[in-house]
């Protein structure tokens, strides 16, 4: 079974604030459901299928359709981090392909801004019973270290540099400066991001991302339903998730789950990386993107660092404009999870809801690629493929 134009986004919202000290997971979930579903120009009673990941406080989806008044058919709680959210939005399609449900909810929401979380600098620690702690944690992994392991690999066999790297962030702030939300609002350059302090070698503090409270929600309907609803429609066309590890040490950290999950929503939606007119990337750290658009197609493996250069993601200007919302380095990344934005960012690009200094002409087709885990060691990654209706 196929989920090509089975399902459509009709609802999409972000979350406006940045640090949440005021307000309960729960509550920014309820939050940012009743902006989607407004968006959307549906209810909550029309909701017969949630979806949540683990940022779902309690018992997760258990409690918050209980804390939100949800009677559901259909529920789904799967995991894999930030890239959780797109992996939700297909399996929403399939959900309603199938006849599960017809109104599909997926909500994030997080606090680690409020709570004085240190997510990128602090060891990550998944408990005893997780079977890599007692090999890992002796050597105290943190995410920020585990990426830069990823940049030096790639700098070694690629001649990738520190300056094509900063271009990524420098695409970024050029969208960010025209977000009214986002964190770090400020156009950089290049020698800004090199010259910012080294955290993990060869990472700079620009080439990460912000660390912020807040959330997002999406939408996803039966075409029936979409029909009937006086909306832009998103039509999905083309979805693909893939795991990566370790494989014993048989690991090349130059290449992310993306290679696997891309190949397959291009070829389920039948379009090439050529005809894709924007893109959401997900962007923990400068070379998270880097790798992805690689193993995504849109370069060669080894040809990122030429790619991103000379202002080639920055819209109206290269030729892929990529995460024009400012994206996880500049404007937002909720609760450590930058999936949902991705997502978000590109429906307002289908829909010509951006800002129209950032908005790209004639956008009809995007993707939206996330990655959750750690791209060193374990992560998975799910890849969406959005039409404008």
């Amino acid at each position: 079974m196929t989920i090509k134009g089975k399902a459509y986004i009709v609802g999409a919202y972000e979350h406006l604030t940045r640090k949440a000290v005021d307000k309960s997971l729960a509550q920014l979930h309820a939050e940012v459901a009743k902006g989607a579903l407004e968006d959307a120009g549906l209810t909550k009673d029309d909701v017969d299928g949630y979806f949540c990941a683990g940022d779902a406080p309690g018992l997760g989806g258990l409690s918050m359709i209980d804390y939100m008044g949800l009677k559901l058919r259909h529920i789904d709680t799967t995991e894999t981090g930030g890239s959780s959210y797109v992996i939700h939005v297909a399996h929403a399609a399939q959900a309603i392909a199938e006849g599960k449900c017809k109104v599909a909810l997926i909500t994030l929401a997080g606090k680690p801004r409020s709570s004085g979380e240190a997510t990128g600098t602090k060891p990550r620690n998944y408990g005893t019973d997780s079977p890599d702690v007692a090999f890992e944690l002796p050597f105290a992994p943190t995410i920020v270290n585990n990426y830069a392991m990823c940049a030096r690999r790639h700098m070694h066999e690629f001649g990738t540099t520190s300056e094509q790297l900063a271009w990524i962030k420098v695409a970024a702030s050029h969208h960010a400066q025209h977000n009214p939300n986002a964190m770090l609002q400020k156009v950089v350059t290049v020698d800004d991001v090199v010259n910012s302090p080294l955290i993990a070698d060869p990472l700079h503090r620009l080439d990460c991302c912000v660390i912020s409270d807040g959330g997002g929600a999406l939408v996803v309907v039966a075409p029936e339903v979409a029909a009937e609803l006086n909306r832009p429609k998103v039509r999905i066309i083309g979805a693909g998730e893939a795991p990566k590890h370790q494989m014993g040490g048989r690991v090349d950290l130059t290449c992310s789950a993306g290679a696997f999950s891309g190949p397959a929503a291009f070829a389920e939606a039948g379009v090439k990386p050529s005809d894709i007119k924007y893109a959401s990337i997900y962007d923990s750290f400068t070379i998270t993107v880097l790798i992805q658009l690689e193993d995504l197609g849109f370069c060669a493996k080894g040809d990122g660092g030429k790619f991103v250069a000379d202002g080639n993601l920055i819209s109206g200007v290269g030729k892929l404009p990529f995460n024009t919302d400012g994206g996880g380095l500049c404007n937002n990344h909720p609760g450590n999870r930058g999936g949902m934005t991705k997502v978000i960012e590109a429906v307002r690009q289908l829909r010509g809801e951006a800002h129209p200094a950032v908005q790209v002409a004639n956008c009809d087709l995007a993707v939206a690629h996330g990655t959750g885990g750690s791209l060193g060691t374990r992560h998975a990654a799910g890849t969406l493929i959005l039409e404008r209706v």
